[in-house]
């Protein structure tokens, strides 16, 4: 089983949560940002339940084309469609007895969310073309990284499957809300790659750790993951120093898009003698204007949900602030 690696008390009171309900019967919804570690949780909870014997089987409802989707988790008879030559079984079926994860099920077409919807309540599957149902004990999780209420709301997810899905729900939080792990995450990447690549590093320069530490990560931990391998592989001294550590200025967001606004140390210019509020305003339009208004972009950034950021706009716009 992978070892989650964290010192965060929100993340350690999700992996509780998540041993805890692995013994039950129950679905599990997983909500986060991508690259925050929902497979790894999903992966806990199979662990730690009575099915863990059993087959764990994941299928990436974003990655697979609708008119493939529906054959590969409910599978199919042949003849059922040209190009069917053999009956061909589905995920749900291969993961029989098991668990069956749905990698961002909010991406699945919604006229597929009535047949899935059908799998949950009657605990059968019928196969593309065939006769009869096949019963099936699998137990679901789902991951997401949006808010699966808000797509109720705008009528692209069934509201009878949100709270089929949503028995129980762990958020995970984003890696820019639990800064202490960026530490210790670093350090295990650094002794993997290094282990890796034959590399022999033993540590962080005080300036790189505070690079890492400063960045607000929109890729969370696999955008971390990804900038250590890279500073392992091009460090040319055995101390990963600030110039071996590459981020990408178009992955910031949010705070850090504030103080990029201008040319000048953002900081220095707003704060003082400004409210919570004022500094609250200044972040959002300025993460606004960096996501050339897009909001489903900025509210993400920002760890907000678009409806939150909705409403502060109409209160600027009240305010004459925003257009």
């Amino acid at each position: 089983m992978t070892e989650i690696i964290t010192e965060d008390r929100r993340m350690r009171e999700v992996i509780q949560l998540a041993k805890t309900v692995a013994q039950s019967k129950a679905t599990v919804l997983i909500q986060g940002e991508s690259g925050t570690g929902k497979e790894l949780i999903a992966n806990l909870i199979h662990g730690n339940s009575t099915r863990s014997s059993r087959p764990f089987v994941a299928i990436n409802c974003a990655a697979i084309p609708e008119n493939l989707l529906e054959s590969e988790l409910f599978g199919y008879e042949r003849g059922s469609f040209t190009g069917a030559v053999t009956a061909k079984a589905g995920k749900f079926e291969f993961a029989n007895g098991g668990t069956l994860l749905l990698d961002e099920i909010s991406e699945m077409d919604i006229r597929l969310q009535a047949k899935l919807l059908r799998v949950i309540q009657e605990a059968e599957v019928d196969r593309i073309g065939g006769r009869r149902p096949i019963p099936v004990d699998v137990r679901i999780i789902a991951t997401t990284n949006r808010n699966l209420a808000d797509c109720v709301k705008a009528g692209i997810f069934r509201e009878d499957l949100f709270y089929r899905l949503n028995v129980v729900n762990l958020t995970l939080p984003p890696l820019r809300e639990r800064i202490g792990d960026v530490k210790v995450l670093s350090d295990h990447f650094m002794r993997q790659y290094a282990i890796k690549n034959s590399t022999p590093l033993i540590g962080f320069a005080e300036g790189s750790r505070r690079l890492l530490e400063s960045h607000v990560w929109p890729g969370n931990i696999r955008e971390l993951e990804n900038v250590i391998e890279r500073a392992v592989i091009t460090a040319k001294n055995q101390i990963v120093t600030e110039n071996d550590i590459h981020i990408e200025r178009r992955n910031l967001t949010g705070v850090q898009a504030v103080q990029t606004d201008s040319g000048e140390d953002a900081d220095a210019n707003w704060l003082p003698g400004q409210t919570l509020n004022d500094i609250e305003r200044r972040v959002i339009l300025v993460a606004l204007k960096y996501h050339h208004g897009n909001r489903t972009h900025t509210a993400r950034a920002l760890g907000i949900s678009i409806r939150t950021l909705r409403n502060k706009l109409a209160d600027y716009r009240k305010l004459g602030i925003f257009a």
